[in-house]
């Protein structure tokens, strides 16, 4: 399939898609707002761990036999009512919670040629789905803006909104970066580093081994389920799949020199841990946990003092928190971002009504929230957080409709 002189070639098996790898690989090379979430090493294990009941509808675009972009869309379904359900177009990644930064790569002087020929795959392709959700965009990602303007121009029906993401930029030495913080913070660094460091035997390293590997991923595992079940929640390391993910993506990221794995021991039992990934000068934090035993004395926080100091002293310049509200994140220097999550469909079709009734859910939610006085919405959410909780121990399912309408929206 073409259109605009760009060859359209779909993807439906990892294995197929594996013979695309050097290409992929080499199309990020110069897009430049590639990151580890847009690589074949982070979607396929994503996919091998968390792909079942979906599928693959992966489409390049070639430029002669020049991959100039990338959509890696999976289909699944999704239900809206309790016996109605549509069938949906993401991004693969989408759908865990493990993935942000995700995107549809375009090299550099392509993207309305790609947009053009996106849009009209997707036409050819729907009879397979009713609306597609792009989710955790990066807001610049060139391709999805010109992408977004055509659907606008097409007359489809595009909605989107935000959620909150954060990063710091990294200076060049260690000493400028002090500078930037707070004398609070500082003086905070200095002082939990160096009583950490008199009362206990410590060891602050960086997994950089297979044989280390093992022993630091159960320990991380350990710390965070530890900490969310002490506040009452599961924890996202109760899924066997996920911790299946996290073997994967350390295992291939280790042999690649990109794991950014640190752990802070103290009397020799790990303490504290933070893992992440490096994508050019980049590293992306993705998970942590640390020993509430030593709560008191900061490890977790002493583990992130020494990790960005080390890796200031290595050349990354941007330490990435990536998605969730920026809070405490602001202390260390981070600056506020956003992902955009977006949501279009062909005019009247299914899609496009859920959509429209999704939209009016949110807003009608929204006025009551702004306009209802706090005791009432706070009946109505406890009201709401009781239903959910009863059905999820039954089994239920709730309409879709009523729970976007009601759900407490904080």
């Amino acid at each position: 399939m073409s259109a605009d002189n760009l060859e359209i070639r779909t993807y439906r098996s990892l294995d197929e898609l594996e013979t695309l790898r050097a290409n992929w690989n080499e199309l990020l090379e110069s897009y430049p707002l590639a990151t580890t979430f847009s690589t074949p090493d982070w979607l396929i294990p994503w996919w091998r761990s968390f792909g079942k009941g979906q599928q693959l509808l992966v489409a390049g675009f070639f430029d002669s036999s020049r991959l100039v972009g990338l959509a890696p869309l999976s289909l699944t379904r999704t239900r809206i009512a309790t016996a109605v359900s549509l069938r949906l177009l993401r991004l693969m990644g989408d759908g865990s919670h493990d993935s942000d930064n995700l995107d549809l790569p375009v090299r550099p002087g392509f993207e309305e040629r790609f947009a053009e020929s996106l849009l009209h795959y997707l036409q050819n392709q729907r009879s397979l789905w009713d609306f597609c959700e792009l989710n955790t965009i990066p807001p610049l990602s060139p391709g999805v803006n010109a992408f977004r303007q055509l659907l606008e121009r097409e007359k489809w029906i595009v909605m989107e909104n935000s959620r909150p993401a954060s990063a710091l930029a990294l200076p060049a030495t260690w000493e400028e970066y002090l500078l930037r913080l707070s004398a609070k913070e500082r003086g905070k660094i200095a002082y939990y580093g160096k009583r950490l460091d008199k009362k206990y035997q410590t060891r602050f390293y960086k997994c950089e081994t297979e044989a280390e590997l093992p022993g630091c991923l159960e320990a991380l595992f350990h710390l965070h389920q530890k900490h969310w079940q002490a506040a009452g929640q599961p924890g996202s390391f109760e899924s066997p799949a996920r911790r299946q993910f996290y073997f994967d993506l350390a295992r291939l990221h280790l042999a690649r020199g990109l794991l950014e794995f640190w752990m802070l021991d103290v009397n020799g039992q790990p303490a504290a841990a933070q893992f992440g990934f490096r994508f050019g000068n980049t590293v992306s934090q993705l998970q942590e946990g640390y020993d509430r035993k030593y709560s008191t004395d900061s490890v977790g926080y002493v583990l992130r003092a020494r990790a960005i100091q080390a890796l200031i002293a290595q050349g990354v310049r941007t330490y990435d928190f990536l998605g969730g509200e920026p809070g405490y994140k602001t202390k260390w220097g981070a600056e506020p971002g956003y992902y955009l999550d977006l949501r279009f469909a062909r005019p009247f079709s299914a899609g496009a009504a859920w959509l429209r009734t999704r939209d009016y859910a949110a807003r009608s939610k929204s006025w009551l929230r702004r306009n209802l006085p706090e005791t009432v919405w706070e009946i109505l959410h406890k009201t709401n957080v009781g239903i959910r909780r009863r059905r999820k121990q039954t089994g239920s399912t709730k309409d879709a409709a009523e729970e976007a309408t009601v759900q407490d929206p904080r």
